[in-house]
């Protein structure tokens, strides 16, 4: 069994918002063990979106929809799969008792264009939205299966979870369940080329490398009959996959580099405190994105002059004259400084020149330095991020704060 997602909107269309609500529900299905081999968006016409209608149930037997549900004229949602399927709509009473009340408790009249929202295809299923006026639904007939939920995302998704998915579930003869590892420090081709082999004779569970900006994540997936048994599968491969790269993985079904370090100080009781230079901040900011960092992270210093480096951080003049702000050894000294600044367990420092301009022959833009020092361990880096296009600037400083953060986790 295969569903398609449609999702309907002129703004996704223009920009104005990104679709996330396909990339929630193709997770939902992949869990339901239900296939998703096509993807759509279909502006607020009735035309385009009937056409589009009738493509995806020539290629699948569910077809997912967001969108289209409100009061105003161009949504026609409803209304287009009601023709598909031969229905009239009709009032759907429990549906007006919902409008009414939530209009009721907000003091705001209850006009016919709202009341819109309450007419329903004949013989639909009807899904109540918990967080908003606009209910869902579902339709069926001749073997063939529409869904219907609301755009707005915190709507949507509640309905799916509630409503969609154990009926999914029913549908299928087992679940998907994927564990994702966390590589660092070697690249797609690469970590394909190691795992060919192995990719091409395994189906269950199946391995498939997924690149992102300086990291790789491999996606490991198991069909089972239920999730214990998924996870049984899981476990003796993504065990095995750990074992053949030490010093790559920096986690497995952690959300990032910087949860993962938050986390793995948070185990072993350290603190950590950051001194930047090119990446005015971005290395702290990453970190306090992590609920409860706080704990970990009370110091983060943003030194772009030398002054400053030498004031706050006790980076030498000498060292600053002879090697210059962007050199292994100021580096060194920022990390050193920023750790007995702070009294933390570990100093963390980037230097480095992210352009457009400033860079020279000996120093060229995209050369940075990270720095980590601890009370038994330092270590420095020299990094070339630069890819050799313009407007690199902002790639340069996230790739930057990503191999800190990765150095950092890596010396724990």
């Amino acid at each position: 069994m295969n569903a398609e997602i449609l999702c309907v909107g002129t703004e996704i269309l223009l920009g104005d918002i990104v679709n996330t609500n396909a990339a929630y529900i193709s997770k939902g299905l992949a869990e339901c063990g239900i296939g998703c081999y096509y993807q759509s968006v279909v502006g607020d016409n009735p035309e385009r979106l009937k056409t589009s209608l009738e493509i995806a149930l020539n290629r699948a037997e569910i077809v997912i929809m967001t969108g289209g549900l409100g009061p105003t004229y161009d949504d026609l949602t409803k209304e287009t799969v009601a023709v598909y399927f031969g229905r009239e709509m009709e009032l759907h009473a429990p549906s007006l008792e919902h409008l009414t009340k939530i209009f009721k408790r907000t003091s705001r009249e209850l006009t016919d264009n709202n009341k819109k929202q309450a007419y329903m295809p004949q013989g639909a299923t009807v899904f109540h939205n918990d967080r908003g006026t606009a209910n869902g639904l579902m339709v069926q007939g001749d073997g063939k299966t529409v869904i219907l939920m609301p755009g707005p995302p915190r709507e949507m998704t509640a309905m799916f979870d509630n409503s969609v998915k154990p009926y999914l579930l029913s549908l299928s003869d087992g679940v998907l369940v994927s564990k994702v590892i966390h590589f660092y420090g070697i690249g797609e081709s690469a970590l394909e080329h190691e795992l060919k082999e192995y990719m091409e004779t395994h189906f269950n569970p199946t391995v498939a490398p997924y690149a992102k900006e300086g990291e790789v994540q491999l996606r490991v997936t198991a069909k089972a009959e239920n999730a214990q048994e998924a996870e049984k599968l899981l476990e003796p491969v993504v065990k095995e996959i750990v074992e053949k790269f030490p010093g790559l993985v920096y986690g497995v079904d952690v959300e990032n580099l910087q949860n993962a370090l938050v986390q793995k100080l948070m185990e072993k009781k350290l603190s950590i405190a950051t001194a930047e230079s090119c990446t005015a901040g971005f290395v702290s900011k990453r970190i306090t994105e992590v609920s409860g960092s706080s704990q970990v992270f009370g110091c983060g210093v943003c030194t772009y002059s030398n002054d400053m480096k030498i004031k706050l951080l006790g980076v030498s003049p000498e060292t600053l004259a002879q090697h210059g702000a962007v050199s292994q050894e100021t580096a060194m000294e920022m990390a050193r400084g920023v750790r007995k600044l702070s009294g933390a367990d570990i100093g963390l420092s980037v230097t480095g020149i992210a352009g457009p301009e400033g860079g020279t022959e000996q120093k060229p833009v995209g050369l940075v330095y990270i720095a980590v020092s601890t009370g038994s361990r330092e270590e420095v880096k020299e990094l070339m991020l630069a890819r050799g296009y313009g407007g690199q600037r902002e790639l340069i400083r996230y790739l930057a704060s990503s191999n800190a953060l990765h150095l950092a986790f890596r010396n724990l």
